[in-house]
């Protein structure tokens, strides 16, 4: 079981660098202070009002992007914890094993297939 873990831990680890590296980054543009500074654009000439339309479409993309990355970062660490812990992979809800075949395909879930389908149901 430990071998098991330690390899969940080391898939974890990556996807939070890489998550992270992503959300840092998405940060950078979201944060970029005007239209003249994210185009490059040297000349202070009006803007079409679709080019300002597109832009904040594309900022509020940007965020949510970054909100879902940062979701997934605290998923990753919860799970981290719950490796050092030894609870690792124990639905939230049900207290059942989560399936080995879930836990590598998101290895951070919090649900077992069962109870995330449920939850999905519930939502709608």
């Amino acid at each position: 079981m430990k071998d098991e873990f330690a390899q969940y831990k080391k898939l974890l680890l990556s996807l939070r660098e890489r998550l992270v590296g992503n959300v840092d980054s998405m940060q950078g543009e979201a944060l970029k202070r005007s239209r003249q500074d994210a185009s490059g654009d040297l000349s202070n000439v009006p803007i079409h009002m679709a080019d300002v339309g597109t832009d904040n479409y594309e900022r509020e993309l940007m965020i949510e992007l970054i909100q879902s990355g940062e979701e997934s970062v605290r998923n990753i660490d919860s799970a981290l914890e719950k490796i050092e812990e030894g609870n690792f992979g124990i639905c939230e809800a049900c207290n059942k094993k989560i399936g080995k075949e879930r836990l590598k395909a998101v290895p951070y879930a919090k649900l077992c297939i069962d109870c995330q389908r449920e939850e999905e149901v519930d939502k709608v």
